[in-house]
């Protein structure tokens, strides 16, 4: 095997020189302290990238999808089915079990979120200083055991303190697999696995709908039964607390298994020798991002917190998160005002999960096969949103809130769409943010977000406006619009800094010279941000 020729040389007191000249679009000659260095740099010196063979980096690729792939879509169907087993517990007696009152319920769903969003920060932090794969996983041991130990709970003080405790430590995934993308695959793959694995919420989503139905199906067709034991357990414990027992056990099971598994760089893969090591070390390093530094940056912060991106993202993510009470604990409650029975909401349910779960794997699919079509797919699912929410906030309903049912149940399943405007702008923060300290702080920031607009969300629908809840249609059809006012923002704004780019570095369209594009990604190994790296173009 050739060894590399970096042009980084070890100099005294511990500091990296830049030693080959750099061209001057793109800066002067740096010094980079170890602590600047990619925790797989070394691997990354033995191999330049043109050396490698692409059948030979398409069977890294295959190892990865196949061995990598499966844990994260598993712990990401969990992690749903975990959050959501009182909605799925609640039909069995949960409410009645543990004494819930008024609107005790509603607040133990909000409860969680807000244990999410007091985790985040701490979650960033501790995602860039430990192992990924062992905090992820030892997190989802945590989760495992509270869910299992949530039939203890007697009052709603007791399930307060376990859901915000369970938002606390699932909030360690969403942040965690976005790092995790870009660990493993280059930019233009991250869209198709992102989407993979985030569909696993409808999935979670259907099968939901089909446990709901054959529970309410029990009295009349035992038969249909997912659970039947559930059903029909009458001594021992309550039949609600069986479902946690379940599924927290195949959580702790998964967890175990996840741990085992999943490695926490390419560097330590098991399934992968040195070579192949060396390849996928290689095959990232072209993000222009580095894999993993582990040391906090506090200049990235700062910058963190002065990128237009930053912002841009967490309005998204807010006005993302305000509909999606419509797309999950309200939907039940959402189609009986309707006019259909507890049955029927049930199993109409599935419909617009299937939408949500093909939507996804469309969207990643056109986003990975064609160039810079991220945001062109996120403004048409966008679109859509808007449109199916103008369709609720229009559509006549009559006296009672039952007329043009069928309508209105279409458009919201097409709300479904919002799904791929989120997803999506994931990849934004996996693919466009450089500087591991910076990148973790931006996801953090998303995540924020996407706690605030699910606190949101729930207090749109009012109780003394059923069942029209016009409030609610209203704040989704306003929280679609800003959303996709925020995706041409964030469009025009990555369009314009790269343009500039370009003109600078005296290059015709997005294209670099080879010297150019041989110091951006030796600068994204050296952990420098996507801002000070003039080389690095954003994916649009």
């Amino acid at each position: 095997m050739n060894e590399k020729k970096s042009p980084i040389e070890a100099a005294p007191g511990n500091i990296v020189r830049v030693s080959s000249p750099v061209p001057p679009q793109l800066g002067r000659g740096s010094l980079a302290s170890s602590k600047d260095l990619d925790d797989a740099y070394e691997l990354y010196r033995r191999q330049d990238v043109t050396d490698i063979d692409p059948k030979e980096a398409r069977e890294v690729l295959r190892r990865i999808d196949w061995h990598i792939m499966p844990l994260l879509m598993g712990t990401y169907l969990l992690q749903y089915l975990d959050k959501a087993t009182v909605n799925f517990a609640s039909v069995f007696g949960l409410r009645e079990g543990t004494n819930l009152h008024g609107q005790d319920y509603s607040w133990s769903l909000s409860i969680f979120y807000l244990g999410y969003l007091v985790a985040q920060w701490p979650a960033g932090y501790l995602l860039q200083r430990l192992p990924v794969a062992k905090f992820i996983g030892g997190s989802a041991l945590v989760w495992g055991m509270l869910t299992i130990v949530t039939p203890a709970c007697k009052n709603f003080a007791g399930i307060a303190v376990n859901r915000f405790l369970l938002g606390c430590f699932e909030a360690v995934v969403n942040p965690g697999f976005v790092l995790v993308l870009s660990m493993w695959w280059r930019h233009d793959e991250q869209p198709m696995r992102l989407t993979t694995y985030y569909s696993m919420n409808g999935i979670a989503g259907i099968c939901g709908g089909l446990l709901g139905y054959a529970v309410r199906s029990l009295p009349n067709c035992p038969q249909l039964s997912i659970l039947p034991f559930i059903g029909h357990i009458t001594s021992g414990l309550a039949p609600w607390m069986y479902i946690f027992l379940i599924f927290g056990s195949i959580s702790l099971a998964w967890a175990i298994m996840f741990l085992v598994f999943m490695p926490d760089l390419p560097t330590t893969a098991r399934f992968l020798n040195e070579r192949q090591k060396i390849v996928a070390v290689e095959r990232v390093a072209t993000n222009r991002q580095g894999v993993k530094n582990h040391h906090f940056k506090t200049y990235q912060m700062w910058q963190c917190l002065k990128d237009p991106k930053t912002w841009i993202l967490f309005v998204m993510s807010i006005a993302s998160q305000i509909p999606n009470a419509a797309q999950s604990s309200f939907t039940s409650i959402i189609l009986e005002t309707f006019g259909f029975d507890v049955l029927e909401t049930q199993y109409l349910q599935i419909p617009g999960n299937v939408v949500q779960f093909c939507s996804l794997l469309l969207s990643g699919w056109i986003s990975s096969h064609f160039p810079n079509m991220r945001c062109i797919v996120m403004l048409i699912g966008n679109l859509i949103c808007v449109g199916s929410a103008a369709a609720l906030v229009g559509l006549p309903v009559g006296p009672y809130g039952t007329e043009n049912r069928w309508g209105r149940l279409v458009a919201l399943w097409l709300c479904s769409f919002s799904s791929v405007g989120f997803s999506l702008s994931l990849t934004m923060v996996s693919s466009n943010v450089a500087g591991y300290t910076k990148k973790q702080l931006t996801g953090a920031f998303l995540f924020v977000g996407y706690c605030v607009g699910n606190i949101i969300g729930p207090q749109t629908f009012i109780d003394s406006e059923a069942p029209f809840y016009t409030s609610a249609y209203i704040a989704i059809l306003i929280s679609y619009c800003l959303k996709t006012i925020m995706v041409a923002v964030l469009y025009f704004y990555m369009w314009a800094v790269n343009r500039k780019r370009d003109r600078g570095a005296a290059t015709y369209g997005s294209g670099l010279s080879a010297e150019q594009e041989k110091e951006a990604i030796e600068q994204g190994m050296q952990d420098v941000t996507e801002l000070d790296n003039k080389g690095f173009r954003y994916v649009l």
